[in-house]
């Protein structure tokens, strides 16, 4: 199907990758020894497991509804997760687990294909009644999802077999044609599914039926979701969103030029549109994408990566609306950043993209996750007060308790969604492209082995990244082999050296990497030096919330400050301009990890006379200097509660 002149970078897959140490071996660990169980720990107590019986008796806890309906999800991103393990750290005990939850999903399926515990057990005259809302759809994407990931790593076709199957059945419901209904999710994320169950399967249906989605959506004349809403005896207008804009089909998606309400779908939504532009050659929807693409970065996302300021929609707002203590900024958003940043590179091989999926990874997405890698946050926001809750609608727990991870969420979304992305991570480090060039977009001790057209070339690559820049890299290859290795110079690094075999190697950055072509032989190595340098990051002029602060950064990590290294009221700490900031390791910190040192001052009242506002000629305030101290922001909030900021204010 595709028309491409010249070949788009294909990614490199985590079968022929080793992360060996540093930073992302031991994220992989501990997900793998630490989260994978503990999700399905949480799997099994609050009932989803034992959903796939079917027990019309089913109970759990402070039941609530809306939840339950996507309970399918929570396991098919386990199960994709447990794949993933699987492909780099076989686990006999691990495998079993999963085969005895495809054991009660096979039976769990309907004699027509479907699969839904929720609609099956406790609604069934609503199955298809509301796609708007109901995310029958969303669960049969994560659980498609979870089927490509098991049958990759372990080639047992039962639950792919299982998953096509329902696509199928699916299939049949709609689509175009007389007979079928022109319907399509409320929340997206199928639509990725279906190109991966394309990809795995050869079945052009399925990428079809993707497409059809993606295009259906927002049509108008009819509106699907109005005429559903109508069949149900319902008044469109009182739509509890009160506007399509927070399911993205407020317009056809072709005439769409913003990112527009709920981050999750809208990030979920624009990664399919990615890969159907990718897959299919189709220009206007590469358009579509860069487009969109274009208005996140320059106007809605987050120092952190994080999307999302508001809790209303859980999403965008307006341009330049981030505010700090209020941010939403969901995981799961970080998390589908970082998705379609990959994605966008494939179709427009560049940087740029990288920088962004870096910069999320990093921070936003890392911040969801405790140490212990078995407490995670739905919210990541760049400010805190220990006693302030401003997003108790999703989180559950007692205002005193927030910004504390805690080890289940009452929409946990979030935590399957950390284990599927760190166990996969092997896969977005490679690229390759006309089977003559191998892109390096990541940096991490281990070994790749990636096929390039009939030639087969190992690297061997050694990094402290991302607390030093630092990386060499060796390869090996049969015989000599000419090809280009494409190295990414991150868009936060301005200083940086090259060498090849010893010998400086001078070239200029395309599109975000150092191209060497060459003939290579077996023990070349290149030596790449990444300066990282504390920054001070200023924000937009636009962004009022940050007027007068910066922020700290140090290669692709973003810096905060917390209560217990500086105390309370950090609002009060003012960083000099002429300070020097320098990174020291803190031993006692996790382990040993860079931290930011640099003079500051506190400014604040000897007294106050009382009441909440005084004229400032009453007021003594005194200037104390102090010794600021910044921690890696994915690390907050794992030692004592307290107060939490991103950006300071600078005198």
């Amino acid at each position: 199907m595709k028309s491409h002149i010249k070949t788009l970078p294909a990614s490199v897959y985590l079968d022929h990758i080793q992360l060996t140490d540093g930073f992302w071996n031991q994220k992989q660990t501990l997900i793998r020894n630490r989260t994978i169980p503990a999700i399905y720990h949480q799997l099994d107590k609050t009932g989803r497991l034992a959903s796939w019986d079917l027990n019309p008796d089913r109970q759990e806890p402070k039941r609530h509804k809306v939840i339950e309906m996507f309970w399918d999800s929570d396991t098919g991103k386990w199960l994709e997760a447990v794949g993933y393990s699987l492909h780099t750290h076989p686990d006999a005990e691990l495998e079993k687990l999963a085969d005895e939850l495809i054991s009660r999903m096979v039976k769990a399926q309907q004699p027509d294909g479907y699969l839904n515990t929720y609609f099956t057990v406790l609604e069934k005259d609503m199955r298809w009644g509301n796609l708007r809302d109901f995310h029958e759809l969303y669960n049969a994407g994560h659980l498609i999802e979870g089927a490509v990931a098991y049958y990759k790593a372990t080639g047992k076709r039962d639950v792919l077999d299982l998953l096509a199957r329902y696509a199928d059945l699916i299939n049949e419901r709609y689509g175009p044609n007389e007979g079928q209904e022109r319907g399509y999710p409320g929340h997206p994320e199928i639509e990725m599914a279906l190109v991966k169950l394309y990809e795995a399967t050869g079945e052009e249906r399925y990428l079809d039926l993707a497409k059809f989605f993606v295009d259906e959506r927002g049509q108008q004349e009819p509106h699907f979701f109005d005429q559903e809403a109508i069949r149900r005896g319902e008044d469109p207008d009182d739509y509890w969103a009160q506007t399509y804009r927070y399911c993205q089909s407020h317009a056809p998606l072709r005439e769409q030029t913003e990112p527009t309400g709920h981050a999750v779908r809208a990030m979920y939504l624009y990664a399919a549109v990615t890969d159907l532009a990718h897959e299919t050659g189709d220009e206007s929807l590469a358009q579509v994408a860069k487009t969109l693409w274009q208005d996140l970065v320059a106007h809605q996302m987050y120092l952190t990566g994080g999307l999302g300021p508001a809790r209303a929609n859980e999403g965008f707002t307006f341009e330049y609306d981030l505010p700090n203590e209020t941010g939403y900024t969901e995981t799961c958003a970080a998390i589908a950043l970082v998705f379609w940043a990959h994605r966008m590179f494939h179709l427009d091989p560049d940087g740029r993209y990288i920088d962004v999926l870096e910069r999320s990874l990093y921070n936003s997405v890392l911040s969801g996750i405790s140490q212990q890698g078995d407490e995670y946050f739905y919210s990541n926001p760049l400010s805190s007060y220990p006693n302030v809750d401003p997003h108790d609608h999703f989180s559950g727990i007692t205002s005193a308790e927030y910004y504390r991870r805690k080890e289940w969420l009452l929409c946990p979304c979030c935590p399957p969604n950390l284990a599927r992305l760190v166990s996969s991570i092997g896969s977005y480090f490679y690229s390759t492209q006309d089977d003559n060039r191998i892109y390096v977009h990541l940096y991490n001790t281990g070994t790749a082995d990636i096929p390039l057209g009939e030639k087969s070339v190992k690297i061997d690559q050694t990094a402290n990244y991302p607390w030093d820049g630092d990386v060499r890299l060796s390869v090996s290859v049969d015989a000599a082999t000419s090809f280009e290795l494409a190295l990414r110079i991150p868009g936060w690094c301005r200083n940086y050296s090259v060498s090849l075999n010893g010998e400086a190697y001078d070239g200029q950055p395309e599109a975000g990497y150092i191209v060497i072509s060459r003939e290579w032989q077996s023990g070349d190595t290149i030596a790449l030096t990444l300066d990282m340098p504390v920054e001070r990051i200023g924000a937009n002029p636009h962004i009022r919330e940050d007027a007068g602060q910066v922020a700290l950064q140090r290669g692709p990590l973003v810096y905060c400050l917390e209560e217990v290294d500086n105390g309370p009221q950090l609002a009060n700490i003012v960083l000099k301009a002429d300070a020097a900031l320098e990174a020291t390791v803190d031993e006692d910190l996790f382990g040993g990890v860079p931290v930011i040192k640099g003079k500051a001052v506190r400014i604040e009242p000897s007294t106050w006379p009382g009441g909440l506002y005084q004229p400032q000629s009453l007021v003594d305030y005194k200037r104390s200097e102090i010794q600021l101290k910044a921690i890696p922001y994915y690390l907050w909030a794992n030692r004592e509660p307290g107060e939490m900021r991103v950006w300071i204010r600078e005198d």
